[in-house]
């Protein structure tokens, strides 16, 4: 079996090079955990702020419409996606829904743990805070791609 330090370095760009303490160093302020196909990890509104890494499965991310009970799907993510970054860096509600497609192994870094990373690890808690805005940043850009073409 893999150790979870491996997973993550494996699974995740910005881990790949960083040293293995490091990452070691990151987990103990994450927890990890599994969730069925099917179950839903949070709601639209919910005001949990943490970040999910996706180390195994797929994860189906869902925008409630106008209409009672209906969703649209934004996105499906896999191995090496990171998911709920921006609870994690506004403390604002969660906008979208999130459900495990397949069964899925995460990490999660809530707000609290992140700002006491950053306490105990500030180089650490940089590199961290560069990747999540480097990934986030590209999603944005594949957005208005996306937004564009449609015009």
């Amino acid at each position: 079996m893999t150790s979870l330090p491996a997973l993550a370095q494996d699974k995740f760009r910005f881990f790949r090079n960083m040293p293995k303490e490091e990452i070691s160093s990151l987990l103990e302020f994450c927890t990890h955990q599994r969730a069925e196909s099917g179950e839903t990890l949070w709601k639209e509104g919910d005001e949990d702020n943490q970040v999910a890494f996706i180390l195994k499965g797929r994860l189906g991310i869902k925008k409630m419409t106008e209409f009672s009970d209906r969703y649209i799907i934004v996105g499906t993510y896999g191995p090496g996606s990171v998911v709920g970054e921006l609870c994690l860096l506004t403390d604002n509600v969660r906008s979208v829904s999130a459900e495990a497609i397949t069964d899925v192994e995460l990490l999660f870094l809530s707000n609290d743990r992140f700002e006491a990373l950053i306490q105990t690890n500030p180089t650490l808690g940089l590199k961290l805070l560069k990747g999540l805005f480097k990934m986030t940043s590209k999603r944005l850009s594949k957005s208005y791609e996306r937004i564009a073409s449609i015009f």
